[in-house]
C-alpha cells in the first residue's frame, strides 16, 4: 500500500464489509484472459468467509464452480469533504493557499477495504446447515425486518439459488477521513 499512513487494521476493514451495500469481486475469465470477469455482489460477512448467491445457471454460476481466488473491493463512506464556509474557500484562494485547496477541498473521504480469497460453491444437499446459515446471513444483512419470513421463502427457491462462500486468505484496509478541526485521521487513528 502505497499511503500507508492511511492504512486500517483487519477490524477495521471487516467493519468496512459489513457497511457496504455490495462488493466487486473479480475472478480469472478463461474467455477472455487478459482480462479479469468482475462483477457487483450483495455479500454478507459471518465470521472470515463472505457469503453470496446466485442462479444455478448463467456465466457467474459456470465459472465459480471450480474453487478459485478471488479478489474482492469495498467502498464504503465515500463523501466529498465538505470542511470549509465559502469566505473561507474564497481568503485560501486569495492568499494563494493552493495545497489547502487541492488537499481539503478537491477530495472525497472513503473507507475501502480489498480482500483476497478462495471461493466455493455451498449445495444445499451436500452442506444444508452451512447453506442455510449463509442464506440467514445474507437476509439478516439485507431484509432483516422481513426474516418472519425467511424459513417460507428459502424452502421455495432451494432449487433455484447456488450461494458461494469465500474463506478470507489476506484483507487490507484503508481511509481517508477529516475530524471536526479539518485535519486529516492519520495513522489509525479513530477520534
Amino acid at each position: 500500500m502505497r499511503r500507508k499512513d492511511r492504512e486500517m487494521s483487519r477490524e477495521y476493514g471487516l467493519s468496512v464489509i459489513d457497511r457496504s451495500a455490495f462488493g466487486v469481486l473479480s475472478v480469472h475469465d478463461p474467455d477472455h484472459p487478459d482480462l479479469p470477469y468482475s462483477l457487483p455482489l450483495s455479500i454478507a460477512r459471518r465470521g472470515e468467509k463472505l457469503y453470496f448467491h446466485s442462479a444455478r445457471d448463467g456465466y457467474k454460476y459456470e465459472l465459480l464452480q471450480q474453487d478459485q481466488p478471488v479478489r474482492l473491493v469495498f467502498v464504503d463512506r465515500v463523501q466529498v469533504a465538505d470542511l470549509f464556509s465559502e469566505e473561507d474557500l474564497q481568503d485560501l484562494a486569495d492568499r494563494g493557499k493552493i495545497s489547502d485547496l487541492l488537499s481539503k477541498v478537491f477530495t472525497t473521504e472513503y473507507s475501502s477495504a480489498i480482500v483476497t480469497g478462495t471461493v466455493a460453491g455451498i449445495d444445499s444437499v451436500d452442506q444444508p446447515d452451512e447453506f442455510r446459515l449463509a442464506m440467514r446471513t445474507i437476509c439478516e444483512k439485507y431484509t432483516p425486518d422481513k426474516m418472519d419470513y425467511f424459513a417460507a421463502a428459502l424452502d421455495f427457491s432451494l432449487k433455484r439459488l447456488a450461494v458461494f462462500a469465500i474463506s478470507i486468505d489476506s484483507i487490507t484496509a484503508k481511509r481517508k477521513q477529516f475530524d471536526a478541526g479539518g485535519e486529516e485521521m492519520k495513522w489509525q487513528r479513530l477520534e
